[in-house]
């Protein structure tokens, strides 16, 4: 930090507008690092002695209690931990996140939403904003592709562990003869990105359409043409929005969303070798997933990337992926 306020007081700081605001974001990001570690401190001291006090008056309640609050500083110890593997140069960002349903037809589409469910619920423990972009919802069951937004710090350095195949194997509940199932849905994970990094788009390489928005199976529909889609001709690149009543503002989403896979296609020419890129050139099918979700005939939820795994199937699809990022990020981190 001493050295963060040296270069931030120096005269010369603000002659480079774009490295300033990098800097100054860094520096917020330590200092907040720095105070949840003094606040963890004082919360330790005082919970340790509330439990020798509740123990020594052999009060059960209060041993509970202060049990209950050793367990939250753990767990927020833990995230902080967790800080130190991110060192990717977008981690800090929030994230855009799409999910397409693979083979499998209805059953993949329930279980892209079902992986939306998941990722809404992780986003919510965690303190996160999330908010629907795009979709394509089904008749019968489910989505066909989703797109969404999970808003706050180091959302996308979380949230990139998650770009790949998902497959899930069940019984399923649309088939009348209770047969197993196995249905895949893709998800991508990019950083959105900041306002400061310049992404060029000319307004002759796009072709800008309106159309009605609609709820999922047609409830809700908007009877103005407000969602917006934007396609960028030399790349072919389509991003959408109709979350918002205002055309305004979905077409600042969509141009959003259009930035970052821009910027993320630039980035993957630079770095082919980057494992990312390998996966999202991956089928949605068999033999090319990253995670399986096995309900029957056992219950395991495995990565096959880490070999992280649990049989607490149902944690998991209610957001309880937090072992499976960090073991990604660990493996990261690791040297080849």
């Amino acid at each position: 930090m001493a050295e963060l306020d040296k270069i931030t007081s120096a005269s010369d700081f603000w002659d480079d507008s774009d490295n300033a605001q990098t800097v100054l974001k860094e520096r917020a990001q330590y200092q907040k690092l720095i105070e949840s570690i003094e606040s963890c401190e004082v919360e330790l001291e005082e919970s340790f002695e509330y439990y020798e006090l509740a123990e020594l008056e052999e009060d059960e309640v209060e041993m509970a209690e202060a049990t209950d609050r050793l367990q939250a500083i753990s767990e927020e110890l833990s995230q902080l931990e967790l800080q130190k593997l991110f060192s990717g140069s977008h981690d800090l960002s929030n994230a855009i996140v799409s999910i397409n349903a693979g083979a499998g037809g209805t059953e993949s589409q329930d279980w892209v939403e079902m992986l939306l469910r998941m990722y809404f619920r992780w986003a919510e423990k965690h303190g996160f904003k999330t908010e629907l972009n795009d979709f394509l919802a089904d008749d019968e069951a489910g989505f066909k592709n989703v797109v969404f937004t999970v808003t706050g710090d180091h959302a996308f350095g979380n949230l990139k562990s998650e770009s790949g195949i998902h497959r899930l194997v069940r019984i399923s509940p649309f088939d009348s003869s209770a047969r197993r199932h196995t249905s895949f849905a893709s998800v991508s994970v990019l950083p959105e990105i900041a306002d400061e990094v310049v992404v060029d788009i000319e307004d002759k390489d796009i072709r800008i359409d309106t159309y009605r928005a609609s709820g999922a199976g047609g409830q809700h529909v908007n009877k103005t043409d407000s969602a917006v889609r934007i396609t960028h001709l030399p790349t072919n690149l389509v991003a959408q929005c109709q979350s918002q009543r205002s055309q305004h503002k979905n077409k600042a989403t969509a141009m959003k969303i259009l930035k970052s896979k821009l910027h993320e296609l630039e980035r993957q020419k630079q770095d082919k070798e980057r494992k990312d890129m390998q996966s999202s050139k991956m089928d949605i099918a068999w033999g090319s997933q990253i995670r399986s979700y096995v309900m029957q005939p056992y219950r395991l939820v495995k990565d096959h990337r880490t070999n992280q795994e649990t049989g607490n199937v149902d944690a998991v699809l209610n957001g309880e992926i937090d072992d499976f990022i960090k073991a990604f990020l660990l493996q990261q981190k690791s040297p080849e």
